[in-house]
C-alpha cells in the first residue's frame, strides 16, 4: 500500500498566508492526503507583525482545527526558503501551500523573493492560495507554452478542481518583421505544437482546445482573466528553455497573483516528458 500523498502549507501567521491551511485542508480531505503545517522564525527574533498568531499552542490549534495531526505541525528557525525546502524534501511534499508575498519594493528590484526561492528549491507544484473562505474551484484558467510540463500542471489541476470548468490560452508573440507571411508561420508553428500537445498523454477528459491568441503574455492573460473569471490559474514555473530559473511571467504573476495560481514544475532530470505532477494525479 503506497503511502498517503503530503501537502505542506506554509504560514507566516499573517493576513497574508490566512488562505493557506484552508485551501491546503478541503484538497488534503480530497486527496486523502496527509496535511503539514511549518511556520519558520528568524533566530532570536519575535514575530509581531500585524495579526500574526505564531506561538505553537495558536498554530496547533489551527492544524488540528483543519483535519491535521500535532505530529505534523513544524515549528522552524532559519532562513524560510531553505528551511521549507528542508522539509519539504525530508516529507516527500506533493502539493506546497503558500500565502501572498510580502511587498518590499526596493528589496524586490534587487533580489529574489522569498517565495521565489521556494518555488525554485522545491521539485513539486506550488499554489499561491489568497481566497478566503477556501471553496472548490469552478473556473480554471491555463496559460500553455505547450512544454510537457504544461501537460502535468492541467493533470494536477483536474484533481486540485475536478468539478471546474477548463479554458487555456497559447499567446503568439508578434513576429519581427512584423509581416503577414510571418504572422502566417508563427501562427502554423503554434497550431503545430498545440496539435501534438493536444495528441500526447495525461491531458484531462474533456479538455478543450487551446485558444491561440496574438498578443504578449500579461495582455492576453489580463484580457482572459477580466473576461472569464478564473478562481485558478495554471502556469509553469520556467519559461524558455532554461529549467532552473523562474519565468519572467510566473515571477511577476507570483508577486501580485490575480487570483489563486498553482505553478508547476519540471522534472529534476530535465527530461521532455510530463512532470511529476502528473505523476502525482494518475496516483488518485
Amino acid at each position: 500500500m503506497s503511502a498517503p500523498r503530503m501537502i505542506l502549507a506554509a504560514t507566516d501567521g499573517t493576513d497574508r498566508s490566512r488562505a493557506v491551511l484552508g485551501r491546503a485542508a478541503l484538497i488534503a480531505r480530497h486527496w486523502g492526503a496527509r496535511l503539514a503545517l511549518v511556520h519558520i522564525r528568524k533566530p532570536g527574533r519575535r514575530f509581531r507583525l500585524g495579526l500574526a498568531r505564531t506561538a505553537t499552542r495558536d498554530l496547533m490549534a489551527d492544524l488540528t482545527e483543519h483535519g491535521g495531526h500535532p505530529e505534523d505541525l513544524y515549528v522552524l528557525e532559519g532562513a524560510p526558503a531553505e528551511g521549507i525546502a528542508a522539509l519539504s524534501a525530508q516529507l516527500q511534499v506533493d502539493l506546497m501551500v503558500l500565502g501572498l508575498h510580502r511587498e518590499r519594493r526596493v528589496l524586490d528590484t534587487l533580489r529574489m523573493t522569498t517565495m521565489e526561492r521556494i518555488t525554485l528549491a522545491v521539485d513539486c507544484p506550488v499554489l499561491v492560495a489568497q481566497a478566503v473562505p477556501a471553496q472548490p474551484y469552478a473556473r480554471v484558467l491555463a496559460a500553455l507554452s505547450f512544454d510537457p510540463v504544461c501537460t502535468g500542471g492541467l493533470a494536477l489541476a483536474t484533481r486540485i478542481a475536478p468539478q471546474a470548468q477548463f479554458h487555456a490560452i497559447h499567446a503568439l508573440p508578434v513576429p519581427s518583421p512584423d509581416t503577414q507571411a510571418q504572422r502566417d508561420s508563427t501562427r502554423h508553428s503554434a497550431e503545430a505544437l498545440r496539435d501534438r500537445f493536444m495528441s500526447g498523454p495525461g491531458l484531462p477528459p474533456n479538455m478543450p482546445q487551446p485558444e491561440i491568441v496574438r498578443g504578449g503574455v500579461h495582455e492576453v492573460l489580463s484580457y482572459r482573466m477580466a473576461e472569464w473569471r478564473p478562481d485558478l490559474l495554471v502556469i509553469a514555473r520556467h519559461s524558455g528553455r532554461d529549467r532552473s530559473r523562474l519565468g519572467n511571467y510566473a515571477r511577476d504573476l507570483m508577486r501580485a497573483p490575480p487570483t489563486d495560481m498553482l505553478v508547476t514544475t519540471p522534472n529534476p532530470d530535465g527530461q521532455d516528458h510530463p512532470s511529476r505532477a502528473s505523476t502525482l494525479a494518475a496516483r488518485s
